[in-house]
């Protein structure tokens, strides 16, 4: 039996903007102009927790976090990146990497539930696309 096809939740679909497929990951810019903040979905079909991924997608999916890490931290100057990995709205399985700054709209909370999320303007969005990704390329070829 063929495995069941990857799809994107409907809500991640709604939220954010396909940015890149690394080898296991989706990785989309949420669309909220307040914060730079990528989000990783493995793209496999059924998976909640990242202990569902077999031990060496696991590493892959970590090895991945550390690429758009480091993509955001070049991109957004951060003060501190945020990884997490919640899924108690979205099921399927996914990691947040938020780069964040003193005194942003959520400091020193999470970002989750703050005030309305700002989308980003055409423009923005296309400048903010093109840095993340040359900056993902460099670090892939690093």
């Amino acid at each position: 039996m063929a495995a069941a096809p990857f799809e994107l939740h409907p809500q991640l679909r709604a939220d954010a903007h396909a940015l890149v497929d690394l080898d296991l990951s989706r990785v989309l810019l949420m669309d909220d102009a307040r914060y730079a903040w990528l989000i990783l979905v493995p793209m496999r079909a059924g998976m909640s927790d990242w202990i569902d991924l077999p031990h060496a997608g696991q590493h892959r999916l970590l090895d991945e976090i550390e690429l758009c890490s480091r993509a955001l931290r070049i991109v957004a100057r951060p003060d501190k990146l945020n990884v997490a990995a919640l899924g108690n709205l979205v099921p399927q399985l996914h990691v947040h990497v938020v780069a964040r700054h003193v005194g942003d709209a959520a400091w020193p909370k999470p970002v989750w539930g703050i005030g309305e999320r700002a989308p980003y303007p055409a423009d923005t969005l296309a400048a903010r696309k093109a840095q993340l990704l040359a900056q993902i390329e460099i670090a892939r070829r690093g």
